[in-house]
């Protein structure tokens, strides 16, 4: 699991927290497994459906996973996803951010993104780090905050 702690300063890349990106409001950077799966599709869909409001308060939405940029598309036309997926093949931002490990599924190990999300103010610093994603009513959690 992460390395990160709330308060720390975040991994910046260009292509996702630049101080362009942050000037507009806080980032909402999530991380998820596979495009396409159950959970994976849930979480996107209540972040979607809560996009508006999640705007009004100030959130930008970024979606990371190591699916190829293909998949990202299919991903975002088949679900109408109106915000950006980062495709991370080379997993640079999933190790920086310490979202890259060892997982369990059936009792087999095996490498992946593990589920988590977190909140970066306009400093560049992580506000709350989300460890246990509820996929279904993920903006609520947000919302909450």
């Amino acid at each position: 699991m992460t390395h990160l702690k709330e308060g720390d300063k975040a991994p910046l890349f260009d292509k996702i927290i630049s101080g362009k990106n942050l000037k507009k409001g806080k980032i909402v950077l999530y991380f998820y497994p596979k495009d396409n799966t159950p959970g994976c599709t849930a979480e996107a869909c209540s972040l979607k459906d809560n996009y508006n409001e999640l705007q009004t308060k100030g959130f930008e939405v970024i979606g990371v996973s190591a699916d190829s940029e293909k998949s990202h598309e299919n991903f975002k036309t088949k679900y109408e996803l109106p915000f950006h997926l980062i495709s991370d093949t080379e997993k640079e931002i999933l190790e920086a951010y310490g979202v890259w490990g060892e997982k369990k599924m059936y009792g087999k190990s095996y490498f992946g993104v593990h589920r988590l999300t977190f909140i970066i103010n306009q400093d560049g610093i992580i506000e709350k780090i989300f460890t246990k994603v509820e996929t279904k009513t993920h903006a609520n959690q947000i919302l909450s905050l």
